[in-house]
């Protein structure tokens, strides 16, 4: 069985980029970029992060957990009023490869449903994790998927300055920036804060203001030509475990 996977993998990689690479930034001459947000919407941070984006006149993708985005869909609904982009996080945030192909699709589609009727054709699988595998079935679901090409790794114990220095170091042209308004799986309160992300945000919005303009992932398409990787990823069983007590049991779908 390993020896097939390795032959079709090799396959794959033979197919060009544009059929099954997924999006991590876009080549543009334009002083554009993306910000995005994983994991929410959440009923304390994410209202305060919609204010900290009207207030820079930024827009954003926010990339949402189903089953959040079921339980508060005054949010949902308020991100889309505002401006701001709506994807697909899967409704309860498990690794890709790790999961069975069914289980992939009902994920998709009960997120799919959850944020429906604001969310567009764009999925970010949880962790970033995908396989070849995962990636094409995103694709037959009629999503593209997008990664990013920077984060501020605002899901570990840094402050707001660190943070905003790393982003201000490695922007780019056409950079899809990763952050969180939440993180689904965490218990650790030092980490669920998302305080030291949106300050660290206000103060790159403010700093790049004049430079940079923030666009949602469609908008920044727009602006020039996607760029694609061959991206396979699977996080360590382990850390899934530390950050979720509930992972490896069976999983409801109330909206399948």
């Amino acid at each position: 069985m390993r020896a097939v996977i390795g032959r079709l993998y090799r396959a794959l990689k033979e197919v060009p980029l544009f059929a099954i690479g997924t999006i991590t930034n876009v080549s543009t001459s334009k002083p554009v970029a993306a910000l995005t947000f994983d994991d929410g919407p959440d009923p304390v941070f994410t209202p305060r992060l919609l204010a900290v984006l009207h207030k820079h006149q930024a827009k954003a993708t926010f990339f949402m957990v189903g089953k959040a985005a079921e339980r508060h869909p005054n949010i949902v609904k308020a991100v889309a009023i505002a401006g701001h982009a709506i994807g697909n996080h899967s409704w309860d945030h498990p690794s890709f490869p790790l999961i069975t192909r069914r289980e992939r699709w009902a994920q998709i589609r009960a997120c799919e449903k959850a944020i429906a009727p604001y969310g567009q054709r764009l999925f970010r699988p949880p962790y970033g994790d995908q396989s070849l595998l995962s990636r094409l079935e995103a694709s037959w679901l009629g999503y593209q998927v997008i990664m990013y090409s920077l984060t501020a790794v605002d899901w570990l114990d840094h402050d707001a300055e660190w943070m905003k220095n790393r982003m201000m170091t490695r922007i780019q042209n056409g950079s899809i920036l990763l952050l969180h308004d939440s993180l689904f799986h965490y218990r650790d309160n030092r980490y669920a804060d998302r305080d030291p992300m949106l300050n660290g945000l206000d103060g790159l919005l403010k700093e790049l203001g004049g430079r940079f303009t923030f666009v949602t992932i469609p908008e920044l398409i727009r602006q020039g030509r996607p760029q694609r990787q061959y991206w396979t990823k699977t996080t360590d069983i382990s850390i899934l475990n530390e950050r979720s007590g509930r992972y490896g049991e069976p999983r409801q779908y109330s909206n399948v």
